[in-house]
């Protein structure tokens, strides 16, 4: 058969663990409390220097990093982190806070590797939609899981089809997605069709990829500042798991 069984179950989620870092007290204690209500783990930071220890000695889940800091901010954190691949965080979402944040200011930090940005003073909802970014994609789910694609679509038959026609919807997506990176409302019709073909054919770690581009798409950061690479190696390692042997 092209394509072996694999039925290794994804492993269960716990909570995430999130690094508030501001120098600011009331700004410090309103998030570092929000995210424990929505059931996080939460460190707190009050220095750029602080930020720089926590982040290399633990692994975080998010990181939410006010801009401007003693001892560094944001972009000094992040570029530091960035760099340390002996850091426990070297690859967490990181935001971007500021009470000064104009749209040319948020393009130039998403731009320089942020997942996203959050304008102080902020709601509870944004602190919601921003803690969906730690749980998309901690779990360790495999690239095929044959047990799920059994349970959706029913037989080996049915499933070696539906993995052929979904192998030629993956190399259509790689070759438009540059196109789709301008245009939301098509990027966001695109993902859902493919998340729901992520299901019959048992992708679980491209579905799981898939939510978390879609949760930044719904804290709208538009076009070419969309963080794709973790999207596109998703989908090339599900061709790559596609390929008839």
């Amino acid at each position: 058969m092209p394509y072996p069984l694999d039925n290794t179950l994804p492993t269960s989620a716990t909570e995430p663990y999130v690094l508030v870092a501001d120098d600011d007290a009331p700004t410090r204690c309103f998030l570092g409390d929000a995210f424990r209500q929505f059931g996080a783990r939460v460190a707190l930071a009050t220095s750029g220097g602080e930020a720089q220890t926590l982040t290399h000695d633990e692994p975080f889940d998010l990181l939410v990093l006010d801009c401007r800091m003693p001892g560094g901010g944001a972009v000094e954190i992040l570029t530091y982190l960035r760099n340390d691949q002996n850091a426990r965080s070297v690859s967490s979402p990181a935001v971007a806070s500021s009470a000064e944040l104009d749209a040319e200011a948020q393009q130039t930090l998403l731009a320089a590797g942020f997942h996203a940005v959050l304008p102080k003073p902020c709601t509870l909802q944004d602190l919601r939609d921003i803690l969906a970014l730690a749980t998309s994609g901690r779990r360790n789910l495999p690239v095929l899981d044959d047990g799920l694609a059994l349970n959706t679509s029913g037989t080996p038959a049915v499933v070696q089809a539906l993995r052929g026609l979904f192998r030629q919807e993956l190399m259509n997506i790689c070759e438009e997605l540059d196109d789709l990176n301008t245009d939301a409302k098509a990027l966001e019709a695109r993902l859902h069709k493919l998340r729901s073909s992520c299901g019959f054919c048992g992708a679980a770690s491209l579905s799981e990829n898939i939510v978390s581009l879609q949760q930044h798409l719904k804290l709208e950061h538009r076009g070419a500042m969309l963080p794709l690479a973790a999207f596109r190696r998703s989908v090339q390692q599900t061709i790559e798991a596609l390929s008839p042997v």
